[in-house]
């Protein structure tokens, strides 16, 4: 959630304040790439990884503030709850041994929180939705001590003139239905997020290219089946996160978008200018208009499935980067780095094509394809250069060999290649990916949600990828 702030309430000027800046800093990033102030590197890949803490009986552990001060590094970082935090690593140039420099640092990292946790303990679980979790878990106690989440929450209720949030997920097998009275809802939903750093002239292409490749890579990461018990779509994570912060304006503030980019990246800013109120009025007296604070947090309240950034690269020179955020957290590091794998190559490929002609499908095609994965996983039907098929077999037949000539083309290491995208095909023949496993544990073993968590982390420890996992 970024920068800590002074106050959760602002004085009515605040608002008109914060426009200001905000109008004046998307007029200069305009400029700025106008007169190409910006950075020309290409394909600098980075993640995210949000995670839980647990007890041994695998119920959510608010504790996080005494972990991230027992871990003592800037790669972890707090979330909106108390039993999450965050892990990140350092950014490189995709290519070469990228995924091999990617593991060694992410593996280190892993061991350091478990190490961390067991100390208090505690363990630490990797999944989109904790199947231990209980309504009760999301009150307002539960809320990490940062002011910028409680004024988040404020203010969301405010937009909403007051009315508690309605969470409602119909499935196949169930429906879950409950109203609650803050945004902690969203905690419940943790992500594995990839970044793409780009150069401006192909970011909104590599945007449209992440927003066509979200179906397969949401079939195959789905991980979050269950909801307070419940049986409801194979990755829950993408209607809960919608409708948990729910603010209630005409445009969702968490949302797969409206429709393709057409000219450039900008749009996506100017969008956010345009069409979504000021939710947190912060006012950073101290900063340069050129280090777009006001930009960049307006920019963090618009949580699209695929969301362009602004940043900088070591000399201070403006980048561009593509944010994937449609990806489960889990089942295993190992899964995870498969699944960037995918996704880089995937996107990389379709992004090549869309500079050379138009896209596979339709714009409300891939939003319903994503829709479509997301409840169904790797069941789902899906539309692709005008035609239905199964999910399962666009990846194998089309986009496995894409995402392969993608790497190919970023200079990634043919072992590299070989290894990582190996995982994704034998967990697609398979079926078996994160939310299968769950719901086959389940159907095996009953619904126990609690030796359900406990069977997932046995064998999250055991670092395979899930395809291989037994259920038990």
């Amino acid at each position: 959630m970024g920068t800590e702030i002074d106050s959760i309430r602002f004085e009515a000027d605040a608002w008109p304040q914060f426009l200001k800046r905000l109008e004046e800093e998307t007029a200069l990033l305009r400029r700025k790439v106008h007169d190409g102030a910006h950075s020309d590197r290409s394909a600098v890949g980075g993640f995210e990884i949000e995670a839980w803490l647990c007890d041994t009986d695998m119920n959510p552990a608010p504790r996080n503030t005494e972990f991230l001060d027992r871990f003592g590094s800037d790669l972890a970082t707090m979330e909106l709850a108390k039993f999450n935090f965050e892990l990140n690593n350092t950014p490189h140039p995709l290519t070469g041994d990228a995924f091999a420099k990617f593991a060694a640092q992410m593996h280190e990292i892993c061991r350091r929180a478990n190490e961390t946790a067991a100390e208090m303990g505690l363990r630490t679980v990797t999944v989109g939705i904790l199947p231990t979790l209980k309504p009760s878990d999301f009150c307002l106690q539960n809320m990490s001590e940062m002011k910028r989440y409680r004024a988040l929450n404020e203010q969301i209720f405010n937009e909403r003139a007051g009315r508690p949030l309605l969470l409602d997920i119909a499935a196949d097998y169930d429906r879950l239905r409950l109203r609650h009275d803050s945004v902690m809802l969203e905690a419940a939903a943790t992500s594995f997020q990839v970044h793409t750093q780009v150069p401006f002239e192909r970011a909104h292409h590599y945007y449209n290219a992440s927003v066509l490749a979200s179906a397969a890579t949401v079939a195959v990461s789905a991980n979050a089946p269950f909801v307070f018990g419940k049986r409801l779509w194979h990755e829950s994570r993408i209607p809960l996160f919608e409708q948990a912060v729910d603010s209630g304006e005409k445009r969702a503030r968490v949302s797969f978008g409206n429709a393709f980019v057409r000219e450039n990246i900008l749009e996506c800013f100017e969008e956010n200018l345009d069409g979504y109120d000021i939710l947190l009025p912060i006012l950073f007296e101290d900063a340069a208009p050129d280090t777009f604070a006001h930009l960049r947090l307006h920019n963090g309240t618009v949580w699209r499935w695929n969301r362009p950034l602004v940043g900088f690269d070591e000399d201070g020179t403006l980048h561009f980067r593509i944010e994937h955020r449609v990806m489960s957290a889990g089942p295993s590091l190992t899964d995870m780095l498969a699944n960037a794998a995918f996704y880089y190559g995937v996107a990389t490929a379709l992004m090549q094509r869309l500079e050379d002609g138009t896209p596979p499908c339709r714009f409300e095609e891939a939003r319903h394809n994503f829709y479509a994965s997301a409840r169904h996983g790797l069941g789902a039907e899906v539309v692709w250069e005008g035609r239905m098929q199964p999910v399962r077999r666009l990846i194998l037949e089309t986009l496995l060999p894409m995402a392969r000539n993608g790497l190919e083309a970023l200079g990634i290491a043919a072992s590299e290649i070989d290894r990582h995208l190996a995982i994704i095909e034998t967990r697609t023949a398979s079926g078996r990916n994160g939310a299968a496993w769950q719901l086959a544990y389940a159907d095996a073993c009953g619904a126990d949600m609690t030796k359900l968590a406990e069977a997932y982390w046995r064998n999250q420890q055991t670092g395979a990828p899930v395809h291989t996992w037994e259920n038990r």
